[in-house]
């Protein structure tokens, strides 16, 4: 049984990273489960929050889908809301595409901030000090990869993104309540597409 999945993104780094942090989610859930991620439609934020430009990018996402499959449209909050503005986000798109399951998650401040909520987990990765601790607050911090380059990383989104979602602790990654909803999110969209699947065999 195969399933499919489709990404609309923001960065250059989260079409490398949103694939690889899927997969390992996927992987706790079910190791056995074959996941067919679509490449993922990178749009600009502040694009997609003005009107159809979201609803253009989750039709072209379930056009690459071949309608069956479902779609995750990760950005970062910066300085709104996610509780605010995520559901009006979701609400577009579903009213866009109400034959696919849907989910809108949004990075407190930005996708980075999850990699400070599991800092602990990246003592000594890519030039991080060996005693690197999480901060109190990861997602109140504004600007997590100046954080990550004051610790002493060069940070580059398109390398250094993708290969810290490779590494980082998922469960201390949970501490931070935008990424604890985002595993939520993923979970709940493969467990839908799981019973669509096993529905139509």
């Amino acid at each position: 049984m195969t399933i499919r999945l489709a990404c609309v993104v923001e960065g250059h780094g989260e079409v490398q990273a949103v694939p690889v942090l899927i997969r390992r989610v996927a992987q706790v859930l079910d190791p056995a489960l074959a996941l067919q991620i679509i490449p993922p439609i990178r749009t600009p934020r502040s694009r997609l929050v003005k009107p159809r430009e979201l609803e253009r990018a989750v039709e072209l996402a379930a056009r690459k889908l071949g309608g069956r499959g479902a779609i995750l449209v990760l950005l970062d909050a910066d300085d709104d809301c996610p509780k605010q503005l995520g559901p009006q986000l979701l609400k577009r798109a579903i009213s866009t595409r109400r034959d696919l399951p849907i989910a809108v998650v949004l990075a407190k401040r930005e996708y980075e901030a999850w990699f400070l909520a599991a800092a602990e987990s990246l003592r000594g990765q890519r030039g991080l000090p060996e005693d690197l601790s999480s901060p109190l607050d990861p997602e109140r911090i504004r600007g997590a990869k100046e954080w990550l380059r004051d610790k002493g990383m060069i940070y580059s989104e398109t390398v250094d993104q993708p290969a810290l979602t490779q590494r980082f602790d998922l469960e201390l990654a949970r501490r931070a309540d935008s990424f604890d909803k985002c595993y939520r999110e993923i979970s709940r969209l493969i467990g839908e597409l799981t019973r669509l699947t096993e529905s139509h065999e």
